[in-house]
């Protein structure tokens, strides 16, 4: 016996990852439903072997229905998630929304899967952000043999991570740039991405950081541990898919980087690719399509008493959303819904 799934925003990037990776993951389903905008109402998308043509996600009702897996902005949500979880259909909400509210689990299954206990005060879990989920999966092995007191992140994410319209936004300003003439000013992002990087991902706070930046902080103490302090810089690159970090990690105790490269390697989610030489590590182009968060070159740092320097690598679409909000699925599967 299965489960009777809703994917809300089948049609865009995240809930096109969704269908994939419920069909690719064998997702014990009796019934699916893609729902969409009425702007999208039966458009076509797949689900394994099977085409589905999407509903209108405003007259649906969830009655019924065990998980709705949400990929659609936040004031979207703001008004159907509840709608969904008053009707009995546990919610995964992939937006930001309920990410900081105390009475929503924040979860990573490698990292807080037992936190999904707490779904029940909402009928919601929420997924984090995209640069949060591959941070907290490399840190969370490491925290547990040698306790994080601190953590500085550089990212260098991709453009999907903003959505489809940055994706033709990068397309297009590389094709306008080789062709006199046809330059294609900025909409998307404030300044060209093409060729370039922009230190600069959601809006300004007054204290200066992004609220991406401010995110990766509050969700990495919320899922892992709150007494880690973690900065944060930002940054867009002109990559398709997969998000990059440069981490910098300072423990209490002394961690060698032998240990936490073999630690790293037995770790549930992780990949270790770390060979010094040419080409002995991961970049943003082999980890799309994967379901791994890839971690390469692991090093001492010698300028503080106990730390390390590693880079982290993720398809964003799928750890960072996607896989991660089935993975969190599966675990209701297994310890609330017990179906399949």
């Amino acid at each position: 016996m299965g489960y009777r799934v809703v994917v809300v925003g089948a049609t865009g990037n995240v809930g096109h990852e969704m269908l994939n990776i419920l069909a690719e993951r064998a997702f014990p389903v009796d019934e699916i439903a893609a729902l969409a905008s009425r702007r999208s109402l039966g458009t076509e998308v797949s689900f394994g072997d099977k085409t589905l043509k999407t509903k209108d996600l405003d007259q649906f009702d969830f009655t019924g229905w065990d998980i709705a897996l949400f990929a659609i902005g936040s004031d979207a949500t703001k008004t159907y998630a509840p709608r969904a979880a008053a009707a009995g259909c546990i919610v995964i909400d992939n937006s930001s929304l309920y990410r900081y509210d105390p009475d929503v689990p924040l979860i990573v299954p490698e990292v807080n899967a037992d936190a999904v206990m707490g779904y029940g005060k909402k009928n919601i879990i929420a997924n984090p952000n995209c640069s949060t989920a591959q941070l907290v999966v490399a840190l969370k092995p490491l925290h547990d043999r040698a306790r994080i007191r601190r953590v500085v992140v550089s990212t260098y994410q991709s453009v999907s991570g903003t959505g489809k319209e940055a994706i033709d936004e990068l397309w297009d300003q590389t094709k306008g740039l080789y062709v006199p003439g046809q330059e294609v000013a900025p909409k998307v992002y404030p300044r060209q991405i093409a060729f370039n990087v922009i230190p600069h991902i959601d809006s300004f706070l007054d204290s200066g950081d992004t609220r991406e930046e401010w995110k990766m902080s509050a969700e990495t103490k919320k899922i892992l541990d709150p007494k880690i302090k973690v900065t944060a810089t930002c940054v867009r690159v002109p990559v398709f898919v997969g998000h990059s970090e440069s981490v910098n990690i300072e423990f209490e105790d002394f961690l060698d980087e032998d240990e936490a490269r073999d630690i790293l390697r037995e770790s549930p989610g992780i990949m270790v690719v770390d060979k010094r030489e040419d080409g002995g590590y991961v970049t943003p182009v082999e980890c799309v399509g994967d379901y791994a968060t890839f971690v390469s070159r692991i090093r001492q740092d010698p300028t503080i008493e106990n730390g390390l320097n590693l880079w982290c690598v993720s398809d964003n679409l799928r750890k960072g959303a996607a896989l991660n909000a089935v993975q969190i699925a599966e675990v209701l599967g297994q310890r609330v819904l017990k179906k399949g």
